[in-house]
């Protein structure tokens, strides 16, 4: 039987998916793709995607930004000078413009006023900003490098008849963030809080606990637990058939001859102790 790692599946479930929709081109045909990498579609995540702000949270990244602006001013003056060699995010910093800020102010405007929900399309942020597609284009792309935000790219369905796909891209989602290497450019009054040791430990303790919960999960599990969409139906039928096949390799007179050839117990122990293959569980890491 092949063995595939979660990428090489997960692409083998997509062109399925596409192909049985009418989306995806058959193997040798050249009609273009209308759906780019890492799209997911459009209603089945956003629920989990979205945050809303806080209250005063987009005024107060709207702030940042703007001090983030003027330490690029000044980080550019001593690039000029050669006074010292900028690290890699203080280059970012002084790549960011006054009109990626606008954009970004764009994109707080509307989380404020949809509890968080932003999926603007490039045209409609040029039309509100004043900037051009290309402009729009290179601020956001700036703004998720230095961490101002999560864009996540989207495609829809199309109830259209006859010929031609049936899935078509739309526009991005955007959750908006503070990144941590802005945190050293800031004033102290502007520097988030730290947590309470209390606080941390507990976070702490979460994190160590979802990883054990994650490792005792088995493929179809993981595979739920991890994706959702037609993407994660499909890994999870795929998750399902590689349970089935552990489960029925452990058959009890497997079992007996594992146990009356003690030099192969070594193996059985590390096999029974971790039920998902070592490919799929390295490879659902990585997401």
């Amino acid at each position: 039987m092949t063995a595939y790692t979660l990428s090489e599946a997960g692409a083998l479930a997509l062109a399925r998916i596409g192909r049985r929709a009418g989306a995806l081109p058959l193997h040798g045909d050249t009609t273009p793709r209308p759906v780019l990498r890492g799209s997911r579609e459009a209603g089945t995540f956003e629920n989990a995607f979205f945050v809303p702000p806080a209250k005063g949270e987009t005024d107060h990244l709207l702030r940042v930004a703007r001090r983030a602006l003027d330490a690029g001013r000044m980080l550019r003056r001593v690039a000029r000078r050669g006074e010292r060699v900028l690290s890699a995010s203080e280059r970012l910093i002084a790549q960011l413009s006054a009109g990626a800020v606008r954009v970004l102010e764009e994109l707080l405007t509307l989380s404020r006023l949809n509890r968080g929900r932003v999926y603007p399309s490039y045209d409609h942020l040029a039309r509100v900003t004043g900037l051009g597609r290309a402009t729009v284009a290179r601020g956001l792309r700036l703004l998720e490098e230095i961490g101002f935000l999560v864009r996540q790219r989207r495609f829809a369905r199309l109830s259209t008849e006859g010929a031609g796909p049936r899935i078509a891209q739309t526009s991005n989602a955007y959750r908006l963030t503070l990144p941590r290497g802005i945190v050293a450019h800031l004033p102290r009054w502007m520097r988030p809080v730290p947590l309470p040791d209390d606080e941390a430990y507990r976070l702490a303790t979460r994190d160590v606990e979802q990883k054990a919960m994650r490792q005792s999960l088995n493929c179809r599990e993981l595979a739920l637990a991890t994706l959702d969409g037609p993407l994660g139906r499909m890994l999870a039928k795929l998750g399902a058939g590689i349970d089935a096949r552990d489960t029925a390799t452990r058959s009890p007179s497997a079992s007996l001859t594992l146990i009356r050839n003690p030099s192969l117990n070594h193996l059985s122990s590390v096999e029974i102790s971790d039920p998902m293959p070592t490919i799929y569980r390295q490879s659902t890491a990585l997401l």
